[in-house]
């Protein structure tokens, strides 16, 4: 073990923007994965996935707007344990859910064959997935663009642009600047937070929140302590201006087409914490 001195100086440092990544670590952990599905399951909050009334409405808002029948392909980038992607089966789409997340995607797969929905599901890191498939529609929702840095982003882009059929879209959403300016850093020190979320053992955690004004980036830093182990968990999140996410799309060949409140199509709201924006590939 480490000594306290050297523990300390490493829950303390402020690392660069996305210097470290650590997704896995919440998706594929025996026992992180099992909290985060219990989560997303929990129809009345909205902490991994949204609350199921919202889901409903925005499923629907989504058939309706990209025209969804039984010839349509869509891919749910992130889909977690498969509400979206589900929803969307049962309006006939063929869709194909892509998560690394083992547990989330057993889920989905058990819960599609109970109903004998035309979904599909891989278990695999959507940075790395690639297929000979193309989509009429690409959804990345619940804000998982704004845990990607800059370069992954680049190449998330850059992928959907390549699995999109001629004249398909793209739907995600994001963190705004105005839920940005409403971050505070903190830090704060609790044994065995919501009792026992990071591991079944006894632990400490330690949290650090911490501000990157000119990036328009939060980090919340977990350092988890037990017993003959100390692991730290980054959790980044990148907030943007409708301008700038249009600029990404635009650098990626993706055009940028609408700016909507949320995924089930309400009206831009500049105070509001989130938006969404669809883009599309040309027709050629």
């Amino acid at each position: 073990m480490p000594d306290l001195y050297r523990v300390l100086e490493g829950i303390n440092h402020r690392p660069e923007p996305f210097e470290y990544y650590t997704a896995a670590a919440l998706w594929t952990d025996e026992h992180i994965s099992a909290q985060m599905l219990a989560l997303h399951l929990d129809p009345d909050v909205a902490v991994s996935s949204r609350r199921a009334e919202f889901m409903d409405r925005s499923v629907a808002w989504i058939c309706d707007r990209f025209k969804v029948s039984s010839e349509t392909r869509i891919a749910d980038f992130g889909c977690g344990p498969g509400l979206n992607a589900n929803r969307l089966a049962r309006y006939g789409a063929r869709v194909t859910g892509i998560d690394f997340s083992a547990r989330s995607i057993e889920h989905a797969r058990v819960d599609a064959e109970k109903e004998g929905l035309p979904a599909r599901y891989v278990c695999e890191d959507y940075l790395a997935y690639d297929t000979d498939e193309r989509f009429d529609l690409i959804l990345m929702i619940m804000c998982d663009y704004c845990a990607l840095s800059p370069r992954q982003r680049q190449m998330m882009l850059a992928k959907f642009r390549s699995l999109l059929s001629p004249g398909g879209s793209v739907l995600l959403d994001v963190y705004s600047l105005a839920a940005f300016v409403q971050q505070s850093e903190l830090e704060q020190f609790e044994p065995k937070p919501g009792g026992g979320f990071w591991s079944g053992n006894p632990h400490y955690v330690f949290q650090k929140t911490a501000k990157y004004d000119q990036e328009k980036v939060t980090l919340d830093k977990f350092t988890i302590v037990e017993a003959g182990r100390i692991r730290t968990i980054y959790n980044w999140i990148q907030y943007f201006s409708p301008e700038s996410l249009c600029a990404e799309f635009e650098v990626a060949g993706l055009s940028p087409s609408e700016v909507l409140g949320d995924v089930a199509g309400a009206g831009f709201d500049v105070a509001a914490r989130e938006f969404a924006v669809v883009a599309r590939t040309d027709k050629s």
